[in-house]
């Protein structure tokens, strides 16, 4: 109840004193009609789902990748092969796990970036890089720890 009630009140404190504190500052401008902003992007905690997204050229495909990518996350607890839970003794999954996480980071701010030629290109390479992870690398690793248990 210590931890909660330590973290909930500065988190109450934000949120109803100065709740535009981690605002975007873009939100401040006064709106023009005639006048398109050159690069609209989303809230921070979407932005790797917005590059998955723009990864794609196609439409659908996008979309497709886009949904793909959080069902994807509901699919690791099924494609865990390991039979040991916990990843404290499991070092190429934690290797795996925090390249997971720089991949996620990449794809965070290749999403704030325009769509320009470098930045298209790295998005897509970190998209496949994170279908790759998340449905082949897990599952391969997890029975490869499972042969290096029996050992």
């Amino acid at each position: 109840i210590l931890g909660f009630t330590i973290m909930f009140l500065p988190l109450t404190t934000l949120a109803l004193f100065s709740p535009n504190l981690l605002g975007d500052p873009e939100n401040f401008t006064p709106a023009n009609p005639l006048v398109t902003p050159p690069h609209i992007k989303p809230e921070w905690y979407f932005l790797f789902a917005y590059a998955i997204l723009r990864s794609i050229p196609n439409k659908l495909g996008g979309v497709l990748a886009l949904a793909a990518s959080v069902l994807v996350l509901f699919l690791s607890p099924l494609l865990h092969k390991s039979k040991q839970r916990s990843m404290t003794f499991r070092p190429l999954s934690q290797l795996l796990f925090w390249t997971l996480v720089a991949n996620l980071l990449i794809l965070t701010w290749v999403g704030s970036q325009p769509v320009e030629h470098p930045f298209i290109i790295i998005g897509q390479l970190a998209s496949l890089t994170y279908f790759t992870i998340l449905l082949f690398l897990f599952p391969a690793i997890g029975t490869l720890e499972n042969k290096m248990l029996n050992y």
